[in-house]
């Protein structure tokens, strides 16, 4: 018997793992790399949301805990993950310069950005208004994240890369059986997989896909992520990942052309240089009604829980949550209100 089965190994399966590592207790990954979000994302983190000017929920405690996090995972896997990066917000106007300013005066995200705009010194990109810059902000390679993790658990024995039978799961009063696995709890951290569970369907999990382009530009020699419209994200080598889109409608992990143009249309307002397409990359985001994670026990099953409902956030969100989860089930120490998944419970679930 182990004390943990966890379903998936994205950003939240990782996050999971790493704390029952930590923690000295016994567990087995079943994993289908079916939900590509974690793989695909931009990897950014960045305190401020730069569409409304606001900061993030929860930015100033979830960088606190995700950069020694990664930092953590990066000694442990022997790779470089945490890339520092400026993220710079291109003004497409006067009156967004304005807006900026203003926004410093809000509690606590004036210490995320910048009290000046800086001008335009890249002769291939239009932005006569400047920039404002934010502080603390860096990429995470994730697509080498779960690559690199999933290579180590597989050597540890502690993943099987299969889709995972829910017909197969047995439920006890003490612990749940799964095949030749039995396990005393079991979490599923499947991203908007979570949609065909049918122990916690009846959440309100929506898919938000994104797509991004990744290109190739010699002479764009830019090393901040630009936000205008869309990210221009530099990944090194001339290569720079362009996106993303939001999509409700198709919950596809496949790239469309429309969208590809779509985003080349945006790219080609401030970039002005030649540039060729390389690659593009989809994954539906695993999203909430209240834009709060999913995170907690099964209303009347006290062997299963959820991990889940991270959206475009889920470099900063993972490592806070699971913590969280980790606690409640080992400890009972009660979750945030805000992500324990009971504020979504049918009404005639008891617990």
């Amino acid at each position: 018997m182990v004390d943990y089965l966890v379903i998936g190994l994205g950003l939240a399966g990782i996050s999971f793992c790493e704390q029952l590592e930590d923690h000295g207790k016994t567990f087995h990954v079943i994993s289908d790399d079916s939900q590509t979000s974690s793989s695909v994302a931009g990897g950014l983190y960045n305190p401020v949301i730069l569409k409304r000017f606001t900061l993030a929920w929860k930015a100033n405690e979830q960088l606190e805990l995700a950069l020694p996090f990664y930092a953590k995972l990066e000694r442990k896997l022997g790779i470089s993950l945490d890339h520092r990066l400026e993220v710079v917000r291109r003004f497409g106007s006067a009156e967004e310069q304005n807006l900026w300013f203003e926004a410093m005066d809000k509690p606590f995200l004036g210490t995320f950005l910048s009290p000046e705009v800086h001008s335009n010194t890249n002769v291939h990109i239009e932005a006569p208004h400047g920039f404002g810059t934010v502080f603390k902000t860096g990429r995470i390679a994730t697509d080498q994240l779960l690559l690199s993790y999933s290579q180590y658990l597989k050597e540890k024995e502690k993943l099987t890369s299969e889709s995972f039978n829910y017909d197969l799961l047995q439920i006890k009063n003490e612990s749940i059986s799964y095949k030749s696995i039995t396990a005393r709890n079991i979490v599923f951290a499947e991203g908007f997989g979570l949609k065909g569970n049918p122990y916690f369907n009846y959440l309100p999990l929506h898919g938000n896909k994104g797509e991004y382009v990744i290109i190739k530009a010699p002479e764009l020699k830019e090393r901040k992520a630009i936000k205008s419209s869309i990210f221009c994200i530099p990944l090194g080598n001339d290569l720079y990942k362009v996106g993303a889109n939001y999509d409700r409608n198709d919950l596809t992990n496949s790239p469309t052309e429309q969208t590809k143009e779509a985003l080349l249309k945006k790219l080609e307002r401030f970039i002005t240089c030649d540039y060729k397409v390389i690659d593009q990359v989809a994954g539906v985001r695993p999203t909430v009604v209240d834009r709060r994670p999913l995170v907690g026990r099964h209303p009347t099953e006290s062997n299963l829980y959820v991990l889940n409902g991270f959206g475009s956030r889920g470099i900063l969100i993972a490592p806070y949550v699971a913590p969280q989860l980790y606690r409640n089930i080992e400890h009972q120490i009660p979750l945030e209100a805000e992500i324990d998944c009971a504020r979504f419970e049918r009404k005639w679930f008891k617990r």
